[in-house]
């Protein structure tokens, strides 16, 4: 049996005590007692705790609600450390874990940095063994949705381990929310064939320019991101816009899918803002846009304008975050569009913590994904270029 030295509890007039005897330059005898006493954890006997937000860090826009977390956006989930020799993990599904497809939810489980479960959620109920050891070790488990949410989603059940009680891993100093589509996603990032279509067991959030932006800054992150949406228009292939797949519409809501777990669906709950605001908030909506603007004059002037409306939705409320509107990485058609949005939004309101950048295009040298998009190299240098701007924006 290991022993951990841990600080008693205090009372608030005793911490009160401590804080104002901090301040002064007497050295009267302090009465706040402050002795470390020992407690013993059996690193042989499991516990079993829930996900809820005394226990981890939660990872995006999650949701607890009837003993589970939820997770629907991309890169949604938990964070936690404990001392200690085992951990298992047990996640729930929803309606599509018994349904024949490719669009479960797909999970990726890390311990100390190191992926150790890859899945694809096919059941109602599933536990990992995600660690396991002799002896006690210092221990840090993250547990990502890898998948968007329109299609699955997955809940956090039960964090059972052999040691000390788990604990949230610390708020990093940056936090930046990503407003995305396919690309944010990661769409097909595990599929270098670009002749392929969509598949959640093909997706990857971790492998995405976004994530990989927020890991290059040690950065907390949050995804708002679904395939074949945006401002005003999601994909068309007819000219006809689809006013059901914009971002806008979903951006104040935990997140969309179409289907469900039980009496939870991610669209009817709302997001509350005040949780953690974000200090940069990278907006890449258009590429979508753009199959139904193409060289429409008239059209690209609507996206404009919805865009100016869905910047003031941004800010109403995120109101001391930077903004930066970005645009190219699969056609850079519509950016100027972007920056007339940008430039008309801060002329209306007086709000220049604001501005854009341009993404450079892929290259067809290297390569592509499932459907045409991104490979892995060119999220690559998508990050390494966005990293550098926020940098510089920030004075990092």
């Amino acid at each position: 049996m290991k022993k951990f030295r841990i600080l008693p509890l205090l009372s608030a007039a005793a911490l009160s005590a401590m804080l104002f005897a901090g301040c002064q330059t007497s050295t009267a005898d302090n009465s706040a007692e402050t002795t470390a006493t020992e407690v013993s954890y059996d690193m042989n006997t499991e516990t079993a705790y829930k996900a809820n937000y005394d226990n981890i860090k939660p990872l995006g826009r999650t949701y607890y609600h009837e003993d589970r977390l939820y997770c629907a956006l991309s890169g949604t989930g938990a964070e936690f450390s404990f001392t200690g020799t085992k951990c298992t993990v047990s996640i729930k599904g929803d309606s599509t874990a018994l349904a024949p497809s490719d669009n479960q939810a797909r999970v990726g489980i890390y311990v100390n940095g190191e992926r150790v479960v890859d899945d694809m959620i096919d059941k109602i109920s599933e536990k990992y063994d995600v660690f396991s050891s002799d002896t006690a070790q210092d221990v840090t488990v993250s547990i990502v949705k890898l998948s968007e949410s329109p299609m699955s989603t997955f809940s956090i059940d039960n964090i059972t381990v052999m040691g000390t009680p788990i604990t949230p891993t610390p708020d990093k100093d940056l936090f930046i929310e990503f407003i995305g589509d396919s690309i944010t996603c990661g769409y097909g990032a595990d599929d270098p064939n670009k002749d392929n279509h969509f598949a959640t067991k093909t997706e990857d959030v971790t492998k995405a320019y976004a994530y990989k932006t927020a890991q290059a800054l040690n950065a907390d992150y949050s995804m708002v991101s679904f395939s074949g949406y945006g401002i005003i228009s999601g994909y068309t292939n007819n000219d006809e816009k689809v006013s059901a797949q914009t971002v806008p519409q979903f951006y104040t809501k935990l997140g969309y899918c179409w289907s469900s777990s039980s009496s939870f669906n991610p669209s009817n709950v709302d997001w509350d803002f005040s949780k953690r605001q974000p200090d940069l908030i990278v907006v890449n909506l258009g590429t979508n846009d753009d199959s139904y603007t193409k060289d429409d004059a008239a059209k690209q002037d609507e996206y404009s304008a919805g865009y100016v409306e869905f910047l003031k939705t941004i800010r109403a409320n995120n109101p001391d975050a930077r903004i930066l509107c970005t645009l190219g990485i699969m056609g850079d058609r519509l950016f100027p569009s972007v920056q007339k949005a940008v430039d008309t939004y801060s002329s209306e309101t007086g709000d220049t913590n604001i501005s854009t950048m341009k993404f450079d295009v892929q290259d067809p040298a290297d390569g592509y994904s499932a459907d045409w998009h991104p490979s892995v190299t060119t999220h690559d240098k998508a990050s390494e270029k966005l990293a550098a701007e926020i940098k510089s924006i920030l004075g990092l």
